[in-house]
């Protein structure tokens, strides 16, 4: 079985199409929530990520607010921007579909799903070991699959130590899992690790292997419709630098 989990993908149409096709054909999708935020592209890349095969989809915080749930008030002056255009520009269907979508933790066999952590759903960022660590209290599975940071990472518990190792894969590696982890397959669609390419993994839970990718797209093509729908210049902009 060929699992494809992806995150962040913020209505970036041409990242998701890339990503997609560099993956191939999947048994399963899980989605970790943020479709929408930032990007030119809310509406297709909503209708996308719902063709996909026996999906799971999360809600992120930018799902959430584009929804009415969520205050923009939380979000800097630029995402703002952006979340007002996109509350205006989706279709009823699919503000209905995002309205739909779990905030809790999912559970998919040995793997808990969340778009921030367990601890918070929606809205805390997994970005060190510290946090990390504290995160193992609040999910029962062996490993635990997150978002939201945008940065392709792993942070491996190792009990003999009783610390949390930080790991960021090279591309193409196919990571054993053995004790218990939080991964996070990177961003579809607004890459942060210094990476510009659109950041997923592939989940083979029988081989209980977790196989991070990247693959490149045609940034200057997203930067371009950004721009025309008079979004922040700054969300063109740092697709071209993976910040």
């Amino acid at each position: 079985m060929r699992i494809l989990v992806l995150s962040d993908v913020h209505a970036n149409l041409t990242a998701l199409e890339a990503v997609l096709a560099d993956a191939g054909e999947v048994d399963e999708a899980w989605c970790l929530g943020d479709l929408v935020g930032y990007g030119p592209d809310p509406n297709e890349c909503i209708q996308r990520i719902r063709s996909l095969p026996n999906l799971i989809c999360l809600i992120g915080n930018h799902d959430t607010a584009a929804n009415g749930n969520l205050a923009l008030a939380a979000f800097n002056d630029d995402a703002h921007r952006s979340l007002l255009w996109h509350k205006e520009t989706l279709s009823q269907e699919n503000l209905a579909f995002l309205t739909g979508l779990p905030s809790e933790v999912v559970r998919r066999g040995d793997v808990s799903l969340a778009h921030g952590s367990p601890r918070d759903p929606i809205w805390e960022y997994v970005m060190n070991a510290s946090t990390a660590r504290i995160n193992l209290g609040f999910f029962s599975t062996p490993w635990c699959f997150v978002g939201h940071s945008h940065m392709q990472v792993i942070f491996q518990h190792r009990a003999e130590q009783d610390n949390m190792e930080v790991i960021m894969p090279s591309v193409g590696d196919r990571y054993k899992l053995t004790a218990r982890a939080i991964l996070n397959p990177g961003s579809v669609g607004q890459p942060r690790d210094r990476d510009p390419r659109a950041a997923y993994a592939l989940f083979h839970p029988e081989m209980q292997v977790w196989e991070p990718r990247r693959v490149e797209y045609d940034i200057r093509a997203v930067q371009k419709r950004i721009l025309e729908a008079r979004l922040p210049a700054r969300h063109a902009e740092r697709l071209a630098g993976g910040w």
